[in-house]
């Protein structure tokens, strides 16, 4: 997709943020216990490379991605530290993925037999992490004749690597913590079942880590909350407490385009949805839901210089348009979303608003908008 660089609409991603985000989470680790950015889906829509690259700087030991293509784009960027793909990636590109010292996780048994085939017709050796689904219903062993059948079948097999061990939890942002536990004893379960001794044991995710559910994890992937997000973002519910203080890092801009006034009768946008009562003055903002600004935005309310002003009428493909308090100038500024967690239309509200969570909210902000980061 080709950046709209010739229009007023970008995403602005303030690297100090993400520096302090990162910074703050280091010095709660324990002894030894390392830090994984998660830097999948474009850095949850804020750019893989250069919050990677901010990231090493604040501290970070290695990263998570979902998908081997995101680890190439980071060993093709220089990156050499310690890089998991916490999906499955197809067996045949297991061979891929050891050229470029890249790890992968395991979903079952099949697919290790499948890796072996191409790993030893490459004479390669690939690093593995174990995933255990221990409530999440994902990916992962879960059958212990299984998981017992895979360590069988990892002992001195020179294909492979034991780097890890890990799961995801399905419920670490929530406060009733019966689930959590649940997904916790059926972990430490499949632990005393394995006969071969990974690098690591990883369990924490954000939640996990920030909300303090202490349970042992030589790794924490550390991802909504490099980006100064809470990750108990349920829709229009509070936020759960985090142990640190998390910084948001990215904002939403644009400008006016279009200034004009409307009388009592004149419809705007598809469908005629909004109908002027009167005179009306109306201004137009250059993005709409091709650029990952919903349909589901109208009535929302964005600011205009310093006036929060609403959606009018559907949100276009490349367009909106707005209820100004009156006549201003092309090119006023417009925020859509503030990193501001103090303003109304900061990121969290942005996703009550849609019935949905932040982190779908910054994901759909597409390429079209240009990334501009300040602060670096």
């Amino acid at each position: 997709m080709v950046p709209g660089r010739h229009r007023p609409a970008v995403v602005r991603v303030d690297l100090s943020a993400i520096r302090e985000n990162v910074a703050e989470e280091v010095k709660r680790l324990k002894p030894k216990q390392k830090l994984f950015a998660v830097v999948k889906a474009n850095a949850y829509g804020h750019g893989a490379i250069p919050v990677a690259k901010t990231a090493l700087k604040a501290g970070a030991d290695g990263f998570c991605v979902a998908l081997l293509d995101e680890a190439l784009e980071l060993r093709q960027a220089g990156i050499v530290k310690p890089i998991l793909v916490l999906g499955v990636t197809p067996a045949e590109d297991a061979p891929l993925a050891a050229v470029h010292d890249v790890s992968l996780a395991v979903p079952n048994l099949a697919w290790l037999k499948q890796a072996e085939q191409f790993l030893q017709e490459e004479q390669l050796q690939l690093k593995i992490h174990l995933a255990i689904d221990s409530g999440m219903g994902r990916i992962g062993f879960s059958e212990d004749d299984e998981f017992v059948a895979a360590n069988k079948f990892l002992t001195a097999n020179k294909s492979f690597f034991i780097e890890g061990m890990f799961t995801h939890f399905a419920s670490a942002d929530s406060s009733d913590e019966r689930y959590f536990q649940k997904q916790v004893a059926r972990f430490n379960h499949m632990k005393e079942l394995l006969t071969i001794k990974p690098k690591w044991i990883h369990v924490d995710n954000t939640a996990a880590s920030v909300f303090d559910k202490n349970v042992p994890s030589d790794i924490v992937r550390f991802g909504i909350g490099i980006y100064g997000l809470n990750p108990s973002s349920n829709p229009a519910s509070p936020d759960l407490h985090a142990a640190l203080k998390l910084r948001p890092a990215l904002s939403l801009v644009s400008e006016l385009t279009h200034v004009k006034i409307i009388h009592q009768g004149d419809g705007v946008g598809y469908g005629s949805t909004y109908v002027a009562d009167g005179d009306q003055v109306i201004g137009t903002v250059p993005v709409g839901y091709a650029d990952g600004w919903l349909r589901k935005f109208q009535g929302f309310k964005v600011k205009v210089g310093d006036s929060y002003c609403p959606i009018v009428g559907r949100v276009c493909m490349d367009q909106f348009m707005v209820r100004l308090p009156q006549t201003m100038p092309v090119g006023t500024k417009v925020v859509l979303i503030s990193n501001d967690p103090a303003e109304p239309n900061n990121i969290k509200a942005a996703a009550d608003y849609l019935d949905t969570i932040h982190y779908e909210v910054a994901c759909m902000l597409n390429d079209r908008l240009p990334r501009v980061y300040d602060n670096e």
